[in-house]
């Protein structure tokens, strides 16, 4: 009888635990605080990013090359064919673009070659363009405008420095001047490039259903052009920063042109560097800035 008695008292506890773990206020909860399964969506992201990854990789290898190659060459001074003897190593540009970073001067020469640069270049861009869809388009006006162009155009923009100081009454004025010849050309060829590969279907097609000659620029030249004018933009770019140093080299008095002409007739070497490598990082940014609006401005043209 005792161990019946127990028997039963053991069921019923079992039973009352069994309870307790099935009522609503004991449930199992899921957890909240496990972290997030971030690793599917960094494996999509490099997925789908490993076009652009790759190129970063690859230029930060050849970047890093490179640099390599020039501290060695300026470690053991290698003469052969090119003297590299007083050509300053990385670590002495280093040092200069540490003072250089201290100083206002260095600074102001930076945004005065921006503030031309962007006067000249968009001067050229808002004439180019305009132009050369015009000349395009209206046989009239290439016949009248191209020759003058083509004569003007393989005059190089060092050649126009004692003219320009002869036509403006500033330097200021005449290096902003040489900036946008230098710009203004390529940009035009570029467009009128553009303009001459418009499939003539697409435009009878228009003239067919009634376009008038301003929709049919809107419509069908103009977005035909894009891809060429950016790239008359991005070579423009180019060419505008050649014609500035050389302009900044000669007359200017203020630039970063004129800051690494005077560290050579100081015998700085380093800030020679210093300015290149300036010179070179400033054209490389100005030209991603307008492949950049080119990507935005023709999504359809993304590769």
């Amino acid at each position: 009888m005792e161990g019946a008695a127990l028997r039963r008292e053991q069921d019923a506890s079992a039973e009352s635990d069994l309870a307790v773990q099935l009522s609503p206020m004991h449930a199992v909860e899921p957890s909240t605080s496990s972290p997030p399964q971030l690793l599917p969506y960094v494996k999509r992201w490099l997925l789908l990013n490993r076009g652009g990854l790759r190129a970063v990789f690859a230029g930060a290898i050849s970047l890093m090359l490179f640099l390599l190659a020039w501290h060695l060459l300026t470690k053991y001074r290698v003469v052969f064919f090119v003297r590299f003897t007083n050509v300053p190593s990385p670590a002495a540009v280093y040092e200069s673009l540490s003072r250089a970073m201290h100083d206002s001067r260095f600074f102001m020469h930076v945004m005065l070659s921006c503030r031309r640069i962007l006067f000249g270049f968009s001067l050229a861009a808002f004439t180019a363009v305009p132009l050369g869809l015009v000349m395009g388009r209206f046989k009239l006006a290439h016949e009248i405008l191209f020759p003058v162009t083509e004569v003007l155009r393989p005059i190089p923009a060092i050649a126009w420095v004692p003219m320009a100081i002869m036509l403006w009454p500033t330097n200021e004025q005449s290096i902003v001047f040489i900036t946008f010849l230098g710009s203004f050309f390529p940009i035009l060829v570029n467009t009128l490039h553009g303009m001459s590969l418009v499939d003539p279907v697409l435009v009878r097609a228009s003239q067919c259903l009634g376009a008038r000659e301003m929709s049919i620029f809107r419509e069908v030249y103009f977005p035909a052009s894009l891809p060429h004018i950016f790239t008359g933009l991005t070579v423009g770019m180019g060419v505008a920063w050649v014609s500035l140093i050389a302009a900044e080299m000669i007359s200017g008095q203020y630039g970063i042109g004129y800051f690494t002409w005077e560290a050579y007739s100081l015998v700085q070497y380093p800030d020679i560097a210093l300015g290149m490598i300036c010179i070179g990082v400033l054209g490389l940014g100005s030209s991603a800035l307008i492949r950049g609006l080119g990507r935005v401005v023709m999504p359809w043209n993304r590769t």
